[in-house]
């Protein structure tokens, strides 16, 4: 079992990773301000001392520790770390994303080093985003100087606020106005915040007094405690967090996550780089990927190059194990290069024109965001051409290897959102390859047969949808595709006629009850309590009549699908397992 900390930004997205697993989980917060929904999870409200968490880890045989507490909740990141020691069991700290240091912003160690800056810079008018808890902190400082603070209209930030002797017509509040309003509002000379991090809004604060020209301090975020004896992990988003967990906890997933080809290449060049520069062979490098979060990949290392071998996790890839190269070298420019293995585009409608290695536009992204330098890296894969002839490549006119790809860096098992971008990838090779039409099917076995009806078509004109119908329309719209042929055999012709736009079985099955609505409507009268699959009917049916139903099963289909493409126009083939084709003008 897990016990998460909570009641911040990165508290909901622990929420968010842990869900996936479908296991169970506890979930604390002091109080229960937070609006959190949990379907596995089990939310804990109430402040606990060290020996009352121990005693609750004991009783729940909790196994891993996630802190995703505010970054300043110094006592609580204390007493988890007393609390680990104490019940023998590791920590996964989920932190935020910090931006690197500004050189304009004065930065201060404590409050008490920030009084010290802002009377030495001769600040007498500050506006304080600080929150209610520093008030008394800063009093010092506000009972000298003119001071707003910004705080949340609750009526115990309120009574904390009261409390320390704040002036309530100084009090501004988040709800009503945003920090560049505030400014334009009270003129301050100077805002001071926390290092609070990307989710904290640093950011947005910063620059809104950088715009107003106001000065801006910023109270350091204090250090992480350590602790002999007691594993510490730290992670700064979603995706190391899942792997962070995935790792102590194999069993929390059925299913567990990998890394893209892109990820694997940035990593290897990465390590390339470290080792041109500085002679140094790290075993892992840290890998920033397209969120802004850091993970950390395993690397090795061969004559003048850094390799990682891919993981796939959990997903069906047959680019599993396959070892991904990077050669980095001087260069008066930054240039990314295709090697051995390494397909080359051969046809328009992909991030770079034929003749360019497929090396798609976001791991080019990582590999510049990461190496920050000028370099020329060769990125090549041993066994990438051999392994092409497994993948969509040909199919797409990719030609000599494996491409290099991932939008996220990270691959989520069995992943909708993967195979729905190779869809929208596929098509807009399609639109690009200049075909008239772009037909789209279930499988290969489809495609074979809707192929003989159009001969004249390039290969590229031929999408799979898999079971993404209602998306592959839509992306068909979005691309303003104008004439698309849908071809689909029957098991999913009878689940999209009833309205399911996604066919996966673990979404959906087969209404018998509204296929016997349609045998009705084609005047078919036969018995279908036994039947168990949808492509049984083409045997039961009397052949006079499979047109009849054929006809009306394309029409229930229409009616769903139609309306998806509302600028182009749609024609459904229903294909029996033999090849035969029927459409509703036969």
């Amino acid at each position: 079992m897990i016990l998460v900390f909570g009641g911040t930004t990165e508290g909901r997205m622990a929420v968010k990773v842990l869900e996936e697993s479908g296991a169970s989980y506890f979930y604390s917060t002091r109080s229960d301000t937070q609006d959190i929904q949990l379907v596995h999870g089990h939310h804990v409200t109430g402040a606990m001392d060290t020996p009352e968490m121990a005693a609750f880890c004991q009783e729940h045989e909790i196994r891993l520790i996630i802190d995703a507490a505010h970054p300043f909740a110094e006592a609580l990141h204390r007493n988890v770390v007393e609390l680990a020691r104490a019940v023998g069991v590791p920590v996964i700290r989920y932190d935020r994303i910090y931006p690197p240091h500004a050189s304009d912003l004065m930065w201060c160690r404590d409050y008490a080093e920030a009084i010290s800056q802002l009377k030495n810079h001769g600040i007498e008018k500050l506006l304080a985003l600080t929150g209610v808890n520093t008030i008394a902190k800063l009093k010092p400082f506000w009972q000298t100087h003119e001071c707003w603070f910004r705080i949340l209209n609750r009526e115990m930030s309120l009574h904390l606020a009261q409390k320390a002797g704040f002036p309530d017509d100084h009090l501004v509040y988040y709800e009503k106005d945003d920090t560049a309003t505030l400014l334009e509002r009270l003129h301050p000379q100077a805002i001071i915040t926390k290092e609070s991090g990307n989710s904290g809004g640093f950011d947005e604060k910063v620059e809104a007094a950088r715009r107003a020209g106001v000065k801006v301090f910023v109270v350091e975020r204090p250090e992480y405690p350590t602790s002999g004896g007691v594993t510490i992990m730290h992670v700064n988003g979603p995706h190391g967090l899942r792997r962070m967990v995935e790792k102590v906890l194999p069993e929390f997933y059925p299913l567990h996550s990998g890394l893209t080809t892109g990820t694997c290449a940035t990593a290897a060049a990465i390590a390339a780089a470290i080792k041109m520069t500085s002679g140094e062979a790290p075993n892992t490098v840290p890998v920033v990927l397209p969120n802004g979060e850091t993970i950390d990949v395993d690397v090795t290392y061969g004559d003048g190059y850094a390799s990682v071998f891919k993981q796939a996790g959990d997903d069906p890839d047959v680019t599993n194990g396959l070892e991904i190269r990077a050669s980095v070298e001087p260069s008066d420019e930054f240039e990314i290069r295709g090697g051995e293995g390494v397909g080359r585009f051969t046809v328009p409608g992909f991030d770079y024109p034929p003749g360019e290695p497929a090396i798609n536009k976001a791991p080019r992204q990582m590999m510049r965001d990461n190496i920050k330098q000028n370099v020329r890296i060769t990125i090549s894969v041993p066994q990438g051409a051999e392994t092409a002839h497994r993948t969509f490549n040909p199919r797409l006119g990719i030609e000599g290897g494996i491409s290099i790809i991932g939008v996220s860096g990270i691959v989520k098992p069995f992943s909708e959102e993967a195979f729905v971008a190779s869809i929208r990838k596929c098509m807009q090779v399609a639109k690009a390859s200049g075909s008239e039409r772009v037909v789209i099917n279930s499988g290969g076995k489809s495609e074979r047969f809707v192929k003989a009806q159009y001969t004249d078509l390039p290969q590229q004109a031929f999408v799979e949808y898999g079971n993404y119908i209602g998306e592959t329309l839509a992306i068909a719209h979005e691309l303003e595709i104008k004439n698309v042929t849908m071809g689909v055999m029957l098991g999913k012709a009878v689940k999209l006629a009833a309205g399911n736009l996604d066919t996966h079985s673990r979404h959906t099955t087969m209404d018998k009850e509204f296929v016997l609505t349609m045998l009705h409507e084609a005047d078919i009268d036969i018995d279908i309590s036994d039947l168990t699959l949808a492509r049984e009917l083409w045997d039961r049916i009397p052949t006079e009549k499979l047109q009849a139903f054929a006809s009306v099963v394309i029409k229930h289909c229409a009616q769903h699908c139609t309306p998806l493409l509302p600028n182009g126009h749609l024609t459904i083939l229903l294909i029996t397992d033999t090849g035969t084709i029927y459409s509703d003008n036969n």
